[in-house]
């Protein structure tokens, strides 16, 4: 695709549905439209997993920052579509551990950036920006990105529950590589999507968001396909599967009733 910066608006738009929205609504958050919540319920219809779904992605992605930062030393982190700020958030759980580390949220929606601000304001370690995470030469060019993160030492780069956002015309593969690309030895990539292996359930959802969102969704798609999203970079235990099941802390989490579709993901290292 091409690096040309992706213009943002700093307006809210309350008569389409936003993902970040729709996420915040699944997570019983507060920072969401009537919009949303109508997506959300359409959308629960015919995949009635989608709540459960939601919360063990939040989950996966508190245990994996988790495990970055206290077995891998991890101190930076950059959260690509970051979503609307909820409890033990990146910077929080990774704090935690280290108070030092530090975190950049990235995200297009104009209403994450205004709460994200609010809620990092006291917190010099951490910083939230505008952007597509499309645009990895404007976000990697970034102020903020610039005075945080030291891209001489390892970071994590996370992509968490994002790339079905991304179509094909747009190229995650080659997303994941311009990034990995830009990281020292050692770094991680964290991702995860939205995977059916029911044709249906696929083309009900991708034609279901793309109309709602107007335009602002990809694919869900295979889990073969996430794995070559990977493509040269070690892929580490327990590989690829079902988020619910990585590394869980204990058999305690909610547990989907129904498998039309899953939240599909790991950790890859840049060797």
């Amino acid at each position: 695709m091409s690096q040309e910066t992706r213009p943002q608006s700093s307006a809210v738009d309350v008569t389409i549905p936003s993902v970040a929205r729709m996420y915040d609504y699944y997570l019983g958050g507060k920072d969401n439209y009537a919009v949303d919540r109508e997506a959300c319920e359409e959308l629960s219809k015919v995949v009635p997993s989608t709540q459960v779904l939601a919360i063990n992605n939040r989950r996966f992605l508190q245990r994996v920052v988790r495990w970055l930062a206290g077995e891998h030393g991890i101190r930076q982190f950059i959260d690509h579509g970051s979503g609307l700020p909820t409890q033990d958030n990146v910077h929080q759980v990774a704090q935690k551990i280290d108070p030092d580390a530090r975190v950049v949220y990235v995200d297009n929606d104009p209403i994450v950036l205004a709460h994200g601000r609010a809620l990092l304001e006291e917190n010099a370690n951490t910083a939230v920006i505008q952007a597509d995470m499309r645009d990895t030469d404007g976000i990697f060019g970034s102020p903020e990105v610039e005075r945080l993160i030291d891209f001489d030492r390892p970071v994590a780069a996370l992509f968490v529950s994002v790339l079905h956002c991304i179509p094909d015309s747009d190229d995650p593969a080659g997303l994941i590589k311009r990034v990995a690309d830009r990281l020292a030895p050692g770094s991680f990539l964290v991702v995860c999507q939205l995977v059916s292996e029911d044709a249906a359930t696929r083309d009900f959802v991708t034609e279901f968001m793309r109309v709602q969102t107007h335009g602002q969704w990809g694919r869900v798609r295979q889990a073969h396909e996430l794995a070559g999203f990977l493509d040269g970079l070690e892929i580490l235990e327990p590989g690829l599967r079902e988020v619910s099941t990585w590394k869980p802390d204990a058999d305690i989490g909610p547990k989907q009733l129904t498998q039309e579709w899953i939240e599909y993901g790991g950790v890859a290292r840049k060797v």
